[in-house]
C-alpha cells in the first residue's frame, strides 16, 4: 500500500455523472482523480437511453436544474466529439383521451411560466411531426428543447477531456474506504492499489451512492429502481422526436414500488429504435422480465403501428438511483467535511450531470452556486431511511436567459 500525491479532489464514480464532475472539477482549475471499481460507464449510465429532458419535469428545483443543463450540453456538444451522438430532436408528449390532455396542457402551462419552450400540438398536426403515430390521438404538446446523447460515449469523452486536462482516471479500482483526519473531516480514499489523498471527495456512485455515504459515516436513502429498455433491428428513419405518453411524467414522479409501464419511443442515429420504460423498486433483481418486455412492446406498437412487424434484437435494463423525493443529492454533506455528493438522480443523471457537476464544482471551490442547490441538501433526509426529507422554503424561478 502507498500513497500518491495529494489532489484537491477525489471523484468517485465513472459514469456520466461522475465524468462530468471530473471534467467540470478539472476545467476549473483542480487536480482532480476519477477512481471506479469498473471500466467507465460500467452502471446504469451504459444501461441508459441517452436523455437529456426538461419535458418530463413540473416547475420546481429539478426542472431548474434540467434547463441549466440542457444549456451546458449544448455547449458541450461544441466541444465533445460527434460520436456521443448529441441531438436536439425534440420531445413530443401525446395523450389518448380529455383527462390526459387536460392535465399535459396544465403542467406545459406551469412549464412554460418556468422558462421552458413548448407548443400545444392539435390532434390533426400530430401527424405533421410524426407520419407513423397511431391516429385517435387526442393532441401533444412539443418540446424542442429536449435532446438525446449515447451515454456511455459521452462519459468516455468527458473522462478523456477531463484526462487531457490534466485529471488522472484509476479505473478497476474500488473504493474500500473513505479516509478521515483527526477531526472527522475527509482527507482522501482507499483502493486496493494505494491511497488517494484530497481534502474534497465527491460520491458519484450512482445506485452505490447509500453504500459508498456509509463507508464516510452518513446515511443516504439510495434505492435501486429497475427499468427495461428494448432495442430494435436498425430501421430507416421513422420516428423524429423521442414520444412518449403523457403518463410517463406521472410514473416518473411516482413513488410506488410496483411495476409501472408508459410507451416511450425514440429513434436513434445508428437505426434502432430505443423502447422503454419501465419503472420498479425489486432490489438489485437481474431476472429478465418477459412480462415486463412483453408490456413495453405492446405499448410501442400502440403507439406506433409500425413497429408491429419490427424485430427486438435485444433488451437490456438498468437500476436508476432512486431517492424518496425524487430530487438528486448534491453538494456538500454538512455532517462530514469534505464529503459531497452527486447521486440519486433517477432516471435523469445523464440529463443532470453536466449542471449537476457545476454546483459540486462551485461547491468545493466556495463559489456561488449557478442556482440555488438547497434543494438538493444530501442532509435533508431524517435518519432513518423511509423518512421523509426536511422541507425546504419556495424560492423564486430562476430568470436568466438560456
Amino acid at each position: 500500500m502507498f500513497t500518491r500525491q495529494p489532489l484537491d479532489v477525489v471523484v468517485v464514480g465513472a459514469g456520466v455523472v461522475g465524468a462530468a464532475c471530473a471534467y467540470y472539477a478539472t476545467r476549473s482549475g483542480l487536480s482532480v482523480a476519477v477512481v471506479d471499481g469498473g471500466p467507465v460507464a460500467g452502471g446504469t449510465t451504459g444501461a441508459g437511453e441517452g436523455n437529456l429532458l426538461v419535458s418530463d419535469k413540473p416547475p420546481g428545483p429539478e426542472l431548474d436544474l434540467a434547463l441549466l443543463s440542457a444549456s451546458l450540453w449544448r455547449e458541450l456538444s461544441e466541444v465533445l466529439p460527434r460520436a456521443v451522438e448529441y441531438e436536439q430532436k425534440g420531445g413530443l408528449v401525446v395523450a389518448a383521451d380529455g383527462a390526459s390532455l387536460a392535465t399535459l396542457t396544465a403542467t406545459a402551462a406551469g412549464q412554460s411560466a418556468s422558462g421552458v419552450r413548448t407548443t400545444a400540438v392539435a390532434p390533426d398536426e400530430l401527424p405533421d411531426l410524426e407520419p407513423h403515430l397511431a391516429p385517435g390521438l387526442t393532441g401533444g404538446v412539443l418540446y424542442p428543447e429536449d435532446a438525446q446523447v449515447q451515454p456511455a460515449l459521452a462519459a468516455a469523452h468527458l473522462i478523456r477531456a477531463a484526462r487531457d486536462a490534466g485529471a488522472s482516471p484509476h479505473l478497476g479500482e474500488p473504493v474500500t474506504a473513505v479516509l478521515t483526519g483527526p477531526t472527522g473531516a475527509v482527507r482522501g480514499v482507499r483502493t486496493p492499489a494505494g491511497d488517494l489523498l484530497a481534502p474534497a471527495v465527491v460520491n458519484a456512485t450512482g445506485v452505490g451512492g447509500g453504500e459508498f455515504a456509509a463507508l464516510a459515516g452518513v446515511e443516504l436513502p439510495v434505492l435501486p429502481r429497475r427499468g427495461f429498455v428494448l432495442v430494435t433491428e436498425p430501421l430507416p428513419p421513422l420516428i423524429r422526436h423521442k414520444v412518449y405518453a403523457a403518463e410517463y411524467v406521472a410514473d416518473v414522479s411516482s413513488a410506488s414500488a410496483a411495476l409501472q409501464t408508459s410507451p416511450v419511443v425514440e429513434g436513434t442515429p445508428a437505426g434502432p429504435v430505443l423502447i422503454g420504460a419501465s419503472r420498479e423498486r425489486v432490489g438489485f433483481d437481474r431476472t429478465l422480465s418477459v412480462p415486463v418486455i412483453s408490456r413495453l412492446a405492446d405499448a410501442a406498437a400502440a403507439l406506433f403501428p409500425v413497429l408491429g412487424s419490427a424485430r427486438v434484437m435485444r433488451a437490456y435494463h438498468g437500476f436508476r438511483p432512486y431517492l424518496p423525493d425524487h430530487l438528486p443529492a448534491i453538494g456538500p454533506d454538512r455532517r462530514v467535511s469534505g464529503l459531497f455528493h452527486a447521486c440519486g438522480h433517477e432516471g435523469a443523471g445523464i440529463g443532470l450531470a453536466p449542471a449537476t457537476a457545476a454546483l459540486v464544482t462551485a461547491a468545493i471551490r466556495g463559489e456561488q452556486p449557478p442556482l440555488d442547490a438547497e434543494p438538493f441538501r444530501p442532509d435533508r433526509f431524517g435518519a432513518g431511511t423511509g423518512q421523509q426529507p426536511r422541507q425546504h422554503p419556495a424560492r423564486p424561478t430562476r430568470q436568466e436567459p438560456r
